[in-house]
């Protein structure tokens, strides 16, 4: 099969470009595939600069070119303005296939952003996506965002996944929770204000003198500027219980992730489906996370750990003190979501579920009425 695959690529590592990576290596082992890298020059953030502009439209070219011969087309969509604007011009180079196209949505914010004050956006989004073949969504609560726009036979849920390298003999994770003196914390994801890190950070340095010894936080991720990674650092110098690693490779994640007993993500984003949570899991990790729609598809309260209150250090502080308080209902908490992980999150459960859905795309009308 020929596929056309449209997505942005690392760099920068994002969850986005990372799950467009695997489905991209799991592709090219059984089909001819044409790659569009979206990402190329991009913020991050959604903003625009003339590289930015110039890469959209060389990448828009090449879809246009690509698209002709392509039996299959996979779509990552944006969840900003100007992503949207040029995921629509996509839709349009490729009007004549869209009913080969497949896209996956990989964030949650979409809908309430855009779809929900902008009727015009939604307008056109749902003529697009009213044709296409086949729309992934990683769970169930971003049902709504799409909902009168694409048919529901047409939807996929298809929960994302963790990298194969980060999954823990559970021996190991029995072990490592023998041992909490000082129970071991990791922030891992970008370190932007919205993620969380600077309520972490405060709700440890809220905790009395007592507890903070008996707790050890690790940060890692990149910072949006180097004024805020000096503003953090003067923050945490001289606090023996809090330590930036700085961006780490992936030999260092995986260790910081075997190493620690909880993960924190205390994000007031609208996440789609972290794969930093799914990590944790596979790593043998209690999560203390928020309830956004995206992360409640794969995290119960009490089950794989406890719910924060988004930009709340109360919240935060309270959780880290209930774990002190459990300790010894936490072992058992982290092997679960370890048995979870691997029953649900595997690579390769997920990788054959999207080609499952790209192959139907690319069967044709008369193949799939057979």
């Amino acid at each position: 099969m020929r596929v056309l695959f449209l997505a942005p690529l690392p760099p920068p590592i994002t969850g986005h470009s990372v799950a467009a990576k695997v489905v991209l290596d799991a592709l090219t082992r059984s089909h001819h595939v044409t790659v569009v890298d979206l990402g190329k020059g991009s913020q991050h953030d959604g903003g625009i600069t003339w590289q930015r502009l110039r890469a959209v439209r060389a990448a828009l070219a090449d879809a246009r070119a690509g698209q002709q011969g392509a039996d299959a087309i996979y779509l990552t969509i944006s969840e900003s303005l100007f992503g949207n604007v040029k995921d629509l011009v996509i839709y349009a180079l490729c009007a004549p296939r869209l009913d080969r196209v497949v896209v996956h949505l990989h964030g949650g914010s979409i809908g309430r952003d855009l779809f929900d004050v902008r009727p015009l956006i939604r307008w056109l989004n749902r003529r697009a996506l009213s044709r296409v073949r086949g729309v992934i969504l990683s769970g169930a609560s971003h049902l709504p965002i799409v909902a009168g726009m694409t048919p529901r036979d047409r939807v996929h849920l298809i929960p994302n996944f963790a990298d194969d390298s980060l999954f823990v003999d559970p021996a190991a994770v029995e072990s490592k929770f023998a041992d909490q003196a000082p129970l071991r914390v990791l922030y891992m994801s970008g370190m932007t204000i919205m993620k969380g890190y600077d309520v972490l950070a405060d709700a440890y340095l809220a905790l009395s003198p007592t507890m903070q010894k008996r707790i050890h936080v690790s940060f890692a991720g990149m910072f949006d500027s180097d004024e805020a990674r000096l503003r953090f650092e003067a923050k945490i110098a001289g606090v023996a219980g809090l330590t930036y690693h700085g961006v780490v490779d992936h030999a260092s994640k995986a260790t910081l992730f075997a190493q620690s007993h909880v993960f924190c993500l205390p994000t007031a984003f609208r996440e789609g489906q972290p794969l930093s949570i799914l990590e944790a899991y596979a790593s043998g990790c209690v999560v203390l996370t928020t309830g956004q729609p995206g992360i409640l598809d794969i995290f119960t309260p009490g089950v794989h750990g406890w719910v924060l209150e988004p930009r709340s250090v109360t919240s935060t502080r309270s959780a880290l003190e209930a774990l002190l308080s459990s300790s010894n209902a936490l072992g058992a908490m982290a092997i679960r979501s370890r048995h979870e992980a691997e029953e649900r999150f595997r690579t390769g459960r997920f990788t054959a579920a999207v080609e499952a859905v790209l192959c139907d795309a690319g069967a044709g009308d008369e193949t799939r009425r057979q």
